[in-house]
């Protein structure tokens, strides 16, 4: 099981460009690597348990759904409405950094923050890491600061 994870996970996380999301904190002490690792992890275990699930498509836009390369944190004019932005500029870094994002993987990375954003997502997948961002964000949160 841990090896099928590890398998998806390595053509993306072995990159010197998304292993940079080490840097950027996201929720408390949390890395932006973290959490989507753990986003990842969630929505796989997931979906081992359910059918007609696309696990390749699931995992690569869990791992990138938050593939926005900044901490939201810093006082910058262009981090304002971060919430609502991000899964934009995360997109248009995956379409850049990573090949063949597909329909599926999209849909994950572009509707992740709904009902924060307007749209739903459109897929299964989707809807799945829609629900566990939001699970792995209140964990994230509910550790104490510094224990990550």
């Amino acid at each position: 099981m841990l090896n099928e994870f590890l398998r998806l996970i390595r053509p993306i996380v072995k990159t010197s460009k998304y292993r940079l999301m080490k840097n950027y904190r996201h929720h408390n002490n949390c890395s932006t690597y973290s959490h989507s690792l753990k986003v990842a992890y969630l929505c796989y275990t997931y979906a081992l348990k359910h059918k007609n699930i696309d696990l390749k498509s699931l995992i690569r836009g869990a791992l990138l759904h938050d593939y926005y390369l900044y901490d939201w944190h810093d006082k910058e004019s262009w981090h304002r409405l971060h919430g609502y932005k991000h899964p934009k500029f995360s997109y248009q870094n995956a379409i850049k950094d990573y090949e063949n994002i597909n329909k599926i993987e999209k849909d994950i990375i572009l509707h992740h923050m709904f009902p924060l954003t307007i749209n739903p997502p459109k897929t299964k997948e989707g809807w799945i890491v829609c629900y566990f961002d939001k699970v792995a964000s209140f964990l994230d949160y509910k550790k104490r600061k510094g224990s990550h």
